[in-house]
């Protein structure tokens, strides 16, 4: 069984950062892509950004493209999520998940079977 603990989340004003982390048990983190989703209140997940199994790869959302990086720790189990400029409607509970495609990432969130119990990030105006 595969557990994903996210951490970092917490309250910012706009125009600020905040570093999230999302590690992970098991031998086996190296041979899988991670992503990472949110969901604001009344909205669907929706996509942020992935990474495959190297780091070697990384996918966007547009709304976030330029402003957030995903990035990965092999040797730690951890993959990160650092957010910069944030804005107000960067709200919303963030979910780090395992893709169930091994190495390659996805943007489907269909395509995720292991997620964590998400971090809460408020961002005030």
């Amino acid at each position: 069984q595969v557990q994903l603990v996210e951490s970092g989340g917490g309250l910012v004003q706009a125009g600020g950062s905040l570093r999230l982390a999302c590690a992970a048990s098991g031998r086996t983190f190296s041979n899988y892509a991670m992503g990472w989703f949110r969901q604001a209140p009344g909205k669907d997940r929706a996509f942020v950004a992935a990474i495959d199994w190297s780091g070697g790869s990384t996918y966007y959302a547009d709304s976030v493209k330029g402003r957030f990086t995903i990035s990965r720790d092999n040797a730690k189990n951890t993959v990160y999520l650092q957010m910069n400029s944030l804005k107000p409607e960067d709200t919303a509970v963030y979910y780090c998940a395992r893709s169930r495609l091994g190495g390659a990432a996805s943007q489907r969130h269909g395509e995720y079977d292991y997620w964590g119990q998400g971090t809460q990030v408020t961002v005030s105006s």
